[in-house]
């Protein structure tokens, strides 16, 4: 909070005061006028407001004291006795200093000698000062209440946030040596048949870990980043699968700018070449679109593979698995994540999230 701010707050909380207690004066006043103009008794406005305003303003000034000692001397468990004396002789001295101090009003405003002022308060004000002293300590107590549960509330949230932001960067986390794993192991199986192809694969392998390390401590992307890294990745799943792999791409141009969480399409279109393309000797393809519908980013990954077991639920690996909760713990329930059968064969992925841009961010 900056010092300006400060200051404005501190103003703003002694006007809300000023103006609590003008209201009080000002309801008093208006009580007191009425009641004398029922009894008989020749009240002016401006005597009752005068008179009523004398009073409240003169509590007003006492309250900084009892607010004081309301927050310095809380009566809750474990001290509660201390406290309570600390308050009776408070209570006391309240009661006591008000009087003096509206007898000097009360004398200043209608010239009549102190002493009279001051008897006449004693009878009247000395029970009432002590209940008004009670009412403001407890006001003071439910205050301080309310501000200690609002900062357990803030701090909850906030470390509510770290640790939904310590989940999804552990879930980045097994994500990398998951796809470096499966990667090698493609790699592996390649050298047996192409040594050169493998070759070439290392190479584009350590331009895509090099890619994905620069991003590790990234949630979010563009989708045209994300995209640049997935066509490195298919650049390598292309060389071990050859003619068996076709991917078309079908990004509306608006939806570049979107982000995305990072490492979201890959595990995507590995499950496509998994289940659907690589099982098959016959050529297989996978199919990608985004599309912007209203205020949500459309993603879509399609593959022409067997499609699913007719009656047998999905089994989700650590790719999916992982992606249905990285996107869960991003966005909440303002995204969706399906896997259904597409029409003529093969499975669909579709993932809607809501659509910002970096700036949105």
């Amino acid at each position: 909070m900056t010092t300006r701010t400060l200051f404005e707050s501190r103003w703003a909380r002694w006007l809300l005061s000023l103006a609590f207690w003008t209201f009080l004066g000002l309801s008093f006043a208006g009580q007191f006028y009425i009641h004398a103009s029922k009894v008989g008794l020749d009240v002016t406005w401006k005597e009752a407001i005068t008179n009523s305003l004398g009073d409240w303003y003169v509590f007003a000034v006492l309250s900084l004291p009892v607010i004081y000692l309301a927050r310095t001397f809380r009566v809750e468990a474990g001290h509660w006795g201390r406290s309570l004396a600390v308050h009776l002789v408070g209570c006391a001295i309240f009661s006591l200093s008000y009087m003096v101090l509206r007898g000097g009003v009360a004398s200043w405003q209608s010239g009549a000698p102190f002493q009279e002022a001051f008897k006449s308060l004693l009878v009247k004000t000395w029970h009432f000062n002590m209940l008004t002293y009670w009412v403001i300590v407890v006001a003071s107590h439910a205050v301080e209440y309310y501000r200690r549960y609002r900062e357990r509330e803030l701090r909850a949230l906030d470390l509510e946030k770290h640790l939904a932001q310590a989940r999804l960067q552990a879930l980045q986390m097994q994500l990398n040596p998951h796809f470096l794993f499966n990667t090698l192991h493609s790699i592996s199986s390649l050298m047996h048949k192409d040594v050169e192809a493998a070759d070439r694969m290392i190479v584009r392998l350590s331009d895509l870990l090099r890619a994905a390390l620069e991003s590790s401590d990234t949630q979010e992307v563009e989708l045209e980043q994300e995209l640049e890294f997935l066509k490195r990745y298919l650049e390598i799943e292309q060389t071990r699968l050859g003619d068996r792999l076709t991917v078309k791409m079908d990004i509306a141009p608006e939806t570049l700018c979107a982000r995305v969480p990072n490492l979201l399409l890959q595990p995507l279109v590995e499950n496509a070449i998994k289940h659907g393309i690589e099982p098959r000797a016959r050529p297989g393809r996978i199919e990608l679109r985004a599309e912007r519908h209203n205020g949500s980013l459309a993603l879509e990954v399609r593959d022409n593979g067997s499609g699913l077991p007719e009656g047998e639920d999905i089994e989700e690996g650590v790719g999916l698995s992982n992606t249905r909760a990285r996107l869960r713990g991003l966005y909440g329930d303002e995204h969706r994540f399906d896997l259904c059968a597409a029409e003529g064969g093969g499975l669909v992925i579709r993932v809607q999230i809501p659509f910002q841009t970096g700036e949105d961010s």
